[in-house]
């Protein structure tokens, strides 16, 4: 009596116990911060929601933040003007004016001054929404492309 080979067929992964003393970590890789990537800006404007209101901050300082609270992520200064000038835009179209979301060149840099009113928090609050919805879109496009994309 001869032995029938083993075939793997498609859906019959099984999977043991994992060894004594494997590591569970899930390190992240590097992320380089994109403009107008949703994920970066994510980042950038829920740093920027608790940037104080009414005085100039400069876009220095909101990169260097950025970068000390995500070691995974590299956010260079182009990237993070263009999402505040992207801000200001909103601002404009939503309310209007320019006295919102102020983007100008200062004494020490690029700075951003952001309105001290009751109307901003909020506002804030849907562009991050607005924004995290735009990362479930990617994440769900990511889910469906079934093999697409891969170098094999």
């Amino acid at each position: 009596m001869t032995a029938s080979p083993l075939v793997a067929a498609p859906g019959s992964l099984v999977l043991r116990s994992a060894p004594a003393g494997l590591s569970e970590a899930q390190p992240r890789p590097p992320t380089i911060a994109l403009a107008a990537d949703p994920f970066a800006t994510v980042r950038i404007l829920q740093l920027v929601a608790r940037v104080e209101r009414g005085r100039p901050t400069r876009i220095a300082d909101i990169v260097a933040s950025l970068n000390a609270r995500h070691l995974d992520w590299a956010f260079a200064p182009g990237v993070v003007a263009d999402a505040l000038l992207q801000l200001q835009a909103n601002w404009m179209a939503d309310y209007r004016n320019g006295s919102g979301i102020v983007v100008e060149e200062g004494p020490y840099g690029p700075s951003v001054t952001i309105e001290d009113s009751s109307r901003v928090d909020p506002w804030l609050i849907r562009q991050v929404a607005r924004q995290l919805a735009a990362c479930e879109d990617v994440l769900t496009a990511f889910s469906r492309r079934d093999g697409e994309g891969f170098d094999d």
